[in-house]
């Protein structure tokens, strides 16, 4: 116990020496104040001060110094923190000595003293310059220090350049030039609104717009380029980024502008710019009430629940308060992965965790009868088309008939909604990873129409950054130092962000009344070549010099380009702009099914080229028969 009372007066003891030390100050100011303001009053002679005036100073001196300590203690001047004092403390200063100098004819009055008409304002003048400069004064001494160590480290400082010289650019400046800690100099910023160029921020100068940047590279020798416009969205920052990856500088971005509204701008917000951020497009937004709305409350299987798509899945609904979370995959170090994310950020979440394969009947079957889950997202699936195109009776197995196993299980034990996740590439399919989805939608098409579950499909391109996508492969061999593999030069593929990928599965699970295929608008489809050169310039390096671009021709089942949509599919709007609806291929069921057994037994036989079985239920599917 007196250890602990020595510790709080050892914490106590610093701020009463302060505000002892500031009363003193005070006192002082009040008595300098006062004798100044007399010797201005009368043409800066003393003599000329009559010895009535002098001695009116001594009599009110005392009730000067109750008043301005009563009234300096209401306005909190004894307790700010005055090394990071600012505009705030600096009114209060301004407004307390105004009271002090408007009350000096009244304690004049009350004392039965006089003094000259004119001494209050000159009284208020000097009282503010002595306090206020008393209080500043540790700023002051503290920032040229801070000077002083930044010519110091003036060699091994970085150079940054702000872009945006709002609230945003603002906070994060002004924690830059008050941080021992960070060695940044910030040496110019950049602001479209033509209004502020030549304008200084925080002592910055403001040097141009956008079309600045590459010459304010080379002039200020800038290292880093911070973007600080949170309300941006990626249409508009899209072109800045262009601007700015071919500087070869660092990039750094604050991400949103909520950060904005609950006023934590800071460096440590700061991210580097990814490849998303060059989409140019906005990111999907969904309806959170209508996902919550069916959610909310359910047993909810995910099967593939420790992949990109699957794992994302689940941290998304995880959120929304289901009844119970069943991850069902057959990869148990990925799924041990989002199984300890989720018991750490979500410890109340009733989280189940099953290791199984959807091509097992038995341990489907078990997990639907034990479980009973409400909703079903099936992610399960092989999806690399070079390996699957190696072995096409795999991809059959798995995507084709567990898909089959698993939504036959969902019709049996009465899942209210199925939703398959598939892929553009199920469209006019050049490989056999597509083609086995394109039979996957089918399946659940086919399902819904004799079922009392509700089976939908969702289809979206390219997910960056997902377990074996190309933008992992491109930062490997970025990091080795090249080259970069690039299969063709006119090689284009549509986009989307895995968290973009999740909210469409969720929101088309919201929408699905059964038999729909969900279709997002990705926007313009990006040039592989291009994303690889981005990423290059993103890592700070030059293409063709740093790391060069290798082109090794299309790979097996790979084509040029990719559709989201048949021919014969029309495109249904939904509430989300972003989402639709393609009208469902008609087909024959029963031959359908009889197609299905026969490529079932194709499957076990592990004898001829299973591919043409596939086409004959794909008549879409185009592939090379002496592969």
């Amino acid at each position: 116990m007196k250890k602990l009372n020595d510790l709080r007066v050892g914490i106590l003891q610093v701020p009463i020496t302060r505000i002892a030390l500031l009363i003193m100050a005070d006192l002082m100011s009040i008595l300098m104040a006062s004798v100044l303001s007399l010797y201005v009053r009368h043409e800066f002679s003393f003599m000329a001060v009559r010895r009535a005036f002098w001695e009116a100073i001594l009599e009110c001196y005392f009730p000067n110094a109750v008043l301005l300590l009563v009234v300096f203690n209401i306005f909190r001047l004894y307790n700010s923190v005055w090394r990071y004092a600012s505009d705030t403390e600096l009114v209060n200063i301004v407004i307390a000595v105004f009271i002090c100098s408007i009350l000096q004819p009244v304690l004049c009055w009350m004392m039965g003293t006089s003094l000259p008409t004119s001494y209050p304002f000159f009284y208020g003048i000097f009282l503010l310059v002595f306090t206020a400069g008393t209080r500043f004064s540790y700023r002051i001494v503290r920032m040229f220090q801070n000077r002083r160590l930044n010519r110091r480290k003036l060699r091994s400082r970085v150079n940054c350049m702000i872009v945006g010289a709002g609230a945003a650019g603002n906070a994060i400046l002004k924690e830059i030039e008050g941080s021992n800690y960070l060695n940044m100099h910030v040496s110019c910023v950049i602001d479209d609104h033509s209004g502020c160029h030549g304008k200084y921020l925080r002592g910055v100068p403001i040097v141009g717009d956008r079309n600045c940047i590459p010459y304010c590279v080379q002039k200020y020798d800038i290292d880093e380029i911070i973007i600080a416009i949170p309300s941006a969205n990626r249409n508009t920052l899209r072109p800045i980024l262009d601007i700015c990856k071919e500087t070869g500088c660092k990039m750094r971005i604050l991400p949103g502008m909520y950060q904005l509204i609950n006023g934590d701008v800071d460096v440590s917000q700061l991210r580097e710019v990814q490849i998303e951020d060059l989409l140019g497009r906005d990111s999907i937004k969904v309806n959170v009430d209508e996902i919550i709305g069916y959610v909310c409350g359910k047993a909810v299987l995910v099967t593939g629940g420790g992949g990109s798509i699957g794992s994302e899945l689940c941290r998304q609904i995880a959120e929304h308060n289901p009844k119970m979370l069943i991850i069902f995959d057959i990869y148990e170090n990925s799924t041990y992965e989002i199984q300890q994310e989720l018991k750490m950020k979500y410890p109340e979440l009733n989280l189940v965790v099953l290791i199984g394969s959807v091509r097992n009947t038995a341990r489907v079957e078990d997990v639907f009868r034990t479980y009973k889950p409400d909703i079903v997202y099936h992610a399960a699936a092989h999806k690399h088309v070079p390996l699957m195109e190696d072995s096409p009776r795999e991809a059959i197995k798995n995507n084709v008939f567990g898909t089959l196993k698993v939504a036959k299980a969902a019709d049996e034990y009465g899942v209210k909604r199925f939703v398959m996740i598939s892929t553009d590439k199920a469209v006019n399919p050049t490989n056999i990873m597509g083609a086995s989805k394109r039979i996957c939608e089918m399946i659940i098409q086919n399902l819904n129409l004799k079922s009392k579950t509700e089976f939908v499909a969702v289809r979206f391109g390219n997910v960056l950054g997902s377990n074996g996508s190309v933008i992992p492969l491109f930062k490997k061999q970025i990091e080795r130092g090249g080259p970069v593999t690039v299969t063709s030069p006119d090689i284009v593929r549509y986009f989307m962000t895995i968290p973009e990928a999740v909210s469409l599965v969720l929101q088309a699970g919201a929408y699905a009344k059964g038999g729909e295929i969900f279709v997002l608008d990705m926007g313009e489809p990006m040039n592989i070549v291009d994303l690889a050169k981005n990423l290059i310039k993103l890592s700070g390096l030059k293409v063709d010099e740093d790391i060069k671009i290798e082109f090794i021709g299309l790979r097996p089942g790979e084509k040029m380009y990719e559709e989201l949509l048949m021919n014969e599919e029309g495109l249904q709007e939904t509430a989300n702009k972003m989402i639709y609806i393609g009208r469902p291929i008609e087909f024959d069921s029963e031959e359908f099914e009889h197609q299905l057994e026969r490529l079932y037994q194709m499957t076990l036989e592990e004898k001829g080229d299973i591919r043409e079985m596939v086409r004959e239920i794909v008549p879409t599917y185009q592939f090379e028969k002496n592969l």
